[in-house]
């Protein structure tokens, strides 16, 4: 049988790299991607040469829920769903509080329902949080916490509103809760999938070198401190997120599931772990 890969915002960054790694491990890969150009040269660029896997670009807003259902019928058509990349997202600066929560929780929820039919034994998904939902805390409030756990439902964001007060409309503090809400969907999906032997995980990469994340930096001053206080120095690099992911996908981790990876440099350990 073919197996089939997918990895979501696929044009470029940590997505495009993600895609790479896939297109080493399954037979058919479609690479997800908002606009159209970009993840038509994504596709062009990872065809061909010693990879294996068929590569199919697939423009797709994940928040569309008519394309999500193409996209399923489409893995249906070609194969049995192996691995899932869900690199899409939106950060701060490139949009408001609900297009943050549109496109990173819901978004998320809405890939993992569409494609939950075809999850068999040996598919593996990992969903992309930040390392943002760790400077929340530990239990940073247990009202706001159940509302994310229902991602669907239609009033998400008024009920947030009403939890956390006007402080949500902080596009910022929207993505830090859309990431944790990302981080608790993912354990959600693990227990939903197990019993036909799925996994679902998520990753929540720090600072990484990539158009989107030099974007932040420019504009949010406090990445700088970010990069200050981190143990390694530097960013991170989209691939360096990829072989993560890689390795969460893979058979190698077939115990691994309903868990997030931090991949951050140790700047979470510098800034938020035991004082010295």
């Amino acid at each position: 049988m073919t197996t089939v890969g997918i990895a979501t915002g696929a044009g470029r960054g940590i997505g495009r790299a993600c895609g790479a790694r896939l297109a080493d491990v399954v037979d058919h890969l479609v690479l997800v991607d908002l606009d159209p150009a970009a993840v038509r040269a994504a596709a062009r660029d990872l065809s061909g040469g010693d990879r294996e896997a068929d590569v199919e670009p697939f423009e797709l807003d994940v928040t569309d829920r008519a394309g999500l259902d193409r996209l399923a019928a489409r893995v249906a058509d070609v194969g049995t769903l192996r691995a899932v990349a869900h690199a899409a997202g939106i950060s701060p600066t490139m949009a408001d509080w609900k297009r943050v929560f549109a496109v990173d929780l819901v978004g998320t929820a809405m890939l993992a329902a569409a494609l939950r039919p075809l999850v068999t034994s040996g598919t593996a998904m990992v969903c992309f949080a930040s390392m943002a939902a760790r400077f929340l805390g530990d239990d940073p409030d247990p009202l706001a916490d159940a509302v994310l756990d229902d991602p669907l439902d239609g009033h998400l964001l008024d009920r947030l509103r009403e939890v956390l007060g006007p402080a949500i409309e902080d596009s910022g503090v929207a993505y830090a809760w859309a990431k944790r809400g990302v981080q608790r969907f993912a354990q959600q999906e693990a227990v939903r999938v197990g019993p036909v032997g799925g996994r679902v995980c998520s990753v929540s990469p720090g600072n990484i070198d990539t158009p989107q994340g030099r974007q932040e930096a420019a504009n949010q001053p406090f990445m700088q401190e970010l990069l200050r206080r981190t143990p390694l120095a530097r960013f991170g690099k989209a691939d360096e997120i990829a072989a993560v992911v890689a390795f969460m996908v893979s058979d190698d981790a077939s115990f691994l599931t309903g868990v997030d990876l931090l991949v951050d440099g140790g700047v979470c350990a510098a800034m938020l772990g035991p004082s010295r």
